[in-house]
């Protein structure tokens, strides 16, 4: 992508390319031939990099239409799967929703053009463990901490101050993103030997996952993307993931939150990705998520994300916010 803009954006822009540089240097060529794992099942064989773990290296997108939870109403409520042709069917049909004319009183919105294409997954939800598709209840402390962390901020739709708006709203962090977006749902794989780079457009957010077995950092540091270690399983990749930064939020999951994920590459064209959210200071038991991540073959789609522009959102959410009250 090129730099052609006002001179503002324009080293924003210089300073994302740089960092996608950057990470492009860290990683290595493409894997000798012949450098595969054995024939899986279908009989494809999975590639190796030049020193002999599985070959990850790609860009990715995981956008679905697929809701995390099973909805309790409904078409998808009855059931635990749909076929792919339903599956399909059901991505088209939500596109197609984005170029719908906007209701009385909307402004609208971004139309289908800017949307990433999803992926049919052929569930009813995202979620695969607790088999009703739901996320598992609140424990009694985790209530607490949300109920009082909503009476004392401002209402969403009508903010006091900029504290009252998210971390994602506000441009700070998206934070770990592992059910994406219905945009910049894209991320691309690096790998060095001892290390795995898995870098989110979202904020251009990046984690470095050594595989040393190392232990992770002292509980006294904290981070917005958390403290992440990762090991190899045959083929798949399993990070684990803590040190969670308390300003983060994930389902109302914060600090204590301890992420397991894993990567498999079952195609040429797929990582079959999963993910367990264990929690017990906020959830009563863990809950697990799995969902495909579709190679980006035909074209580049790790783009600049300039989330504020000048912050001109901010104002602008915090001025309507107080004409509104007017």
């Amino acid at each position: 992508m090129g730099c052609h803009m006002r001179a503002r954006d324009s080293r924003r822009c210089c300073a994302a390319l740089l960092t996608v540089s950057a990470l492009v240097a860290f990683s290595t060529a493409a894997p000798a031939d012949g450098q595969v794992q054995s024939a899986s099942a279908g009989g494809w064989t999975a590639p190796l990099t030049s020193w002999g773990d599985p070959d990850l290296q790609a860009q990715w997108n995981s956008q679905t239409s697929i809701p995390l939870e099973r909805p309790l109403e409904g078409p998808l409520s009855g059931s635990d799967t749909l076929t792919l042709e339903e599956a399909a069917s059901l991505e088209a049909a939500n596109r197609a929703r984005y170029d719908d004319a906007p209701q009385e009183g909307n402004p609208g919105t971004y139309n289908a053009f800017w949307r990433d294409f999803g992926n049919a997954v052929p569930r009813t939800s995202l979620i695969i463990d607790p088999p009703d598709g739901r996320i598992p209840p609140l424990t009694p402390e985790g209530q607490a901490r949300i109920d009082a962390e909503r009476s004392t901020r401002g209402p969403s739709d009508s903010p006091d101050t900029y504290s009252d708006l998210s971390n994602w709203t506000r441009c700070i962090s998206r934070g770990w993103n592992g059910i994406g977006s219905w945009y910049s749902s894209n991320y691309q794989i690096f790998q060095n030997p001892g290390y795995v780079v898995v870098f989110q457009e979202l904020i251009h957010e990046a984690r470095i996952i050594p595989l040393d077995r190392h232990p992770h950092a002292n509980e006294s540091i904290r981070l917005w993307m958390g403290d992440s270690r990762g090991h190899w399983e045959g083929n798949t990749l399993v990070v684990e993931t803590t040190n969670f930064s308390p300003k983060t939020n994930f389902r109302g999951a914060r600090d204590n939150l301890h992420l397991t994920e894993r990567f498999t590459r079952v195609d040429e064209d797929t990582i079959d990705y999963q993910f367990t959210i264990t929690d017990p200071h906020t959830f009563t038991k863990p809950w697990t998520v799995t969902k495909p991540m579709t190679r980006v073959a035909d074209k580049i789609s790790i783009f600049e994300y300039a989330c504020h522009e000048g912050n001109y959102g901010m104002t602008g959410i915090l001025l309507g916010a107080r004409a509104e009250e007017r």
